[in-house]
């Protein structure tokens, strides 16, 4: 079944789904919950107070970890930003629905386009009684029919592109990309402060007879590293110690984080907190060369060893979710959409390939056969269009750090550094690994992800954002 004839079901079905929905034993209350996702862009794995940063302070995040649970092996699916998004609202690999690297506004040098037919998350929550909102970054498409309100979201107020050249200014190569719904806008401020504003505009104003879904995508701490000047001078002061690099970027995390509390403040003063379900990731890790700290592991951002796929995940349901509880299951941004779902008390009823681990949170014994998980980043530059990629099973991973380059075979549980290579001494597992991975390859191949202009021109070989 295909997206259109999905969302084409007759009522009389829809309708059988919501009545399953207030009847299954593992949906949410009475009252459907309401939901907030917010994502953090670039941010490492050990980069919040609550996963061990000592030279920062993330009381609101540190929050959501002491009255809710934190999990210590959650994986971003890709390394870069779009991919990622791309997995959290469809619950599949992003490969699968057209989004196998970075969208840019340059169709030169942009890596993806999701495919019409990729059913999404706001979708089906829409159809179920849900009002959904992305406030934020978008950073999935820039044109019809790829737009956030063509794609489930009754509400809009955030950045199109992928990156801004300015946090004040909120510019992409000189074009604006700002957006309340359809219209273009040009709001002065930082945007995390803009971002925070508008998600606690929509608490307040949002339909109080609906549950409602608020996807809120920080920029932050994407570069440039450009934290509000009072920021940065309470951690000078505070940390006087910290090379500049390193304070920036603590201080334009902490500026976040500061605007995180203002939400979850909100969701208290509304009185909405105990029937919220409130979920907080990264879509990949840290950026090192700005200052990133991605934790015991090798390398980051932009890279598929696992500094650059491990991320922070944070999960608080009031009377749902055990205050300060910890998970250390083995989880993928993919695994978020058919979570939320379940949550709301409904089912996935078209192929995805992520798995709900509402069980796990809600404290319950989950038992999750085996898997395969595949990571993958399509570039240009060095990369001429290729990709790297990684499967990996059980604690066993196999990947390539550069297009067509050799073999590395790495057992996480004794070399979480991924420093020793035993591709050489493990022929018969890599073959193994090898062919997994190229099957899964073959099922990419069918899906097209070329954007609209790109033409027989070639990629850009400058530098892209991420």
């Amino acid at each position: 079944m295909n997206r259109r004839q999905f969302l084409a079901a007759s009522a009389s079905g829809m309708a059988a789904m919501m009545a399953s929905a207030k009847t299954s034993p593992a949906g949410g209350p009475p009252d459907k919950p309401n939901v907030i996702v917010i994502l953090a862009d670039d941010l490492g794995w050990a980069d919040l107070r609550c996963y061990g940063a000592q030279d920062m302070e993330t009381p609101a995040v540190d929050r959501l970890a002491a009255e809710g649970m934190k999990f210590d092996d959650f994986h971003a699916n890709c390394p870069v930003c779009s991919p990622t998004r791309a997995a959290l609202l469809t619950g599949r690999y992003p490969e699968l629905v057209g989004v196998p690297g970075v969208i840019r506004t340059d169709p030169r040098d942009s890596w993806g386009n999701l495919i019409p037919q990729a059913v999404m998350l706001p979708e089906l929550l829409r159809r179920a009684g849900y009002h959904t909102a992305l406030v934020g970054k978008w950073h999935l498409g820039l044109q019809s029919p790829s737009l956030p309100n063509e794609r489930g979201f009754d509400h809009f107020h955030g950045f199109l592109g992928d990156m801004m050249d300015n946090y004040v200014t909120h510019r992409r190569h000189g074009q604006n990309y700002m957006r309340l719904n359809a219209e273009v806008i040009d709001p002065p401020g930082h945007a995390t402060d803009l971002f925070t504003d508008w998600a606690c505009d929509y608490l307040k104003n949002r339909p109080a007879d609906r549950p409602f879904f608020l996807y809120l995508a920080y920029n932050a701490p994407h570069s440039p590293i450009q934290p509000p000047p009072e920021a940065l001078a309470a951690v000078a002061k505070r940390r006087p110690d910290l090379p500049p690099r390193r304070a920036a970027l603590v201080a334009l995390i902490e500026h976040m984080d500061s605007g995180i509390g203002r939400v979850l403040q909100t969701l208290d003063r509304l009185d909405l907190a105990r029937n919220t379900l409130v979920i907080f990731t990264s879509d990949n890790g840290g950026q090192l060369d700005l200052g990133a700290h991605n934790g015991p592991v090798r390398a980051g951002k932009g890279t598929v060893y696992e500094g650059g796929l491990r991320v922070p995940m944070l999960a608080r349901w009031p009377g749902r979710i055990k205050p300060a509880s910890r998970s250390g299951l083995l989880a993928l941004t993919m695994d978020l959409m058919p979570t939320v779902m379940e949550a709301c008390g409904l089912r996935v009823e078209h192929e995805i390939d992520g798995r709900s681990f509402l069980p796990t949170l809600l404290g319950e014994n989950q038992p999750w056969p085996p898997r395969d998980l595949f990571f993958g980043r399509r570039e240009g530059g060095p990369f001429k269009g290729g990709t790297i990629e990684a499967i990996r099973r059980g604690d066993w991973k196999l990947l390539r750090s550069r297009p067509g380059g050799p073999w590395e075979l790495y057992n996480l549980a004794d070399d979480p550094m991924e420093k020793n290579d035993l591709s050489a001494q493990q022929p018969a597992r890599v073959a193994e690994l090898a062919a997994a991975l190229e099957a899964q390859l073959k099922r990419y191949a069918q899906v097209p992800w070329e954007p609209p202009g790109r033409g027989s021109q070639e990629p850009s070989t400058r530098p892209g954002s991420a």
